[in-house]
């Protein structure tokens, strides 16, 4: 194994995400009780006292609820961008690390590109790691895709991109007028349209796999998305969908040999 990842679980509900290679293991998120989230790592093999770090996305309590918990629990190092740590009173954590400026910066080996995203959060903050020559993008929680987002993205073995809504079934649906123009604008979340654009436009030809993240219980169903991502992923070698009450299990990405096509 030199690097996976995989989720305890992904939308409004509650999100984390586990990621571990030879020397580590972390946590993006977590959105769950420090008693729920054991019950999920336990699921897949793995308990809090595995985890090198946390690293915090943004202040929505679906992504940090959990966090001040079970860092003091486990005495776990936090990161996470000043504006998320001032935004939200978080009590004592043990091991804080600001991320200042989306500097990157690397953990026992793993090289961590904080990347700046459109959100409705203080400083939000997602990730692509890089580890051995491999490449995670861990992309949601943002409302449009700008070209710094882009250009962060290219290339990557895996990604996890959140494809949160249908435009139609948001208009049509229960929210309320505000919260649907919160979730549909430029600082919201990305549409099953925004994702399948984004997608194109960059470079997927390393792509092993996409995990699909973050899918709306109310404004979007695993039908749905499929047939907006399916003309743009088929030569992904995986596409998994991800829920909120079992996530998805480990997916290893691993070295290919990349040979130049002849002239």
């Amino acid at each position: 194994m030199r690097l996976r990842f995989a989720s305890l679980g992904s939308g409004s509900r509650g999100n984390a995400t586990l990621v571990e290679w030879a020397q580590g293991s972390l946590l993006i998120d977590c959105g769950f009780t420090v008693k729920e989230t054991e019950l999920r790592m336990a699921r897949l093999g793995k308990t809090a006292r595995d985890l090198t770090a946390i690293l915090v996305t943004h202040e929505h309590s679906d992504h940090i609820k959990g966090v001040p918990a079970l860092a003091r629990r486990y005495d776990i190092p936090v990161y996470m961008t000043p504006g998320t740590y001032h935004s939200r009173d978080l009590g004592e954590l043990p091991k804080l690390n600001l991320i200042h400026a989306y500097t990157p910066f690397q953990l026992e080996g793993l090289q961590v590109n904080p990347v700046a995203v459109p959100h409705d959060a203080r400083e939000p903050a997602q990730f692509v790691f890089e580890y051995e020559g491999l490449r995670l993008g861990i992309l949601t929680d943002l409302g449009s895709i700008t070209p710094h987002v882009e250009a962060a993205y290219q290339a990557c073995d895996a990604i996890l991109l959140e494809a949160n809504h249908d435009p139609f079934m948001l208009a049509s649906g229960p929210y309320p007028p505000s919260l649907k123009q919160r979730v549909g604008g430029q600082w919201g979340h990305l549409s099953n349209q925004q994702a399948a654009g984004f997608l194109q436009r960059i470079d997927t030809r390393r792509l092993q796999h996409l995990v699909v993240a973050h899918i709306s219980q109310k404004n979007n169903s695993l039908d749905v998305a499929r047939a907006a991502l399916e003309p743009v992923t088929q030569a992904v070698q995986q596409v998994t969908y991800a829920c909120q009450d079992q996530g998805f299990d480990w997916l290893a990405v691993v070295q290919v040999e990349r040979i130049a096509a002849s002239a």
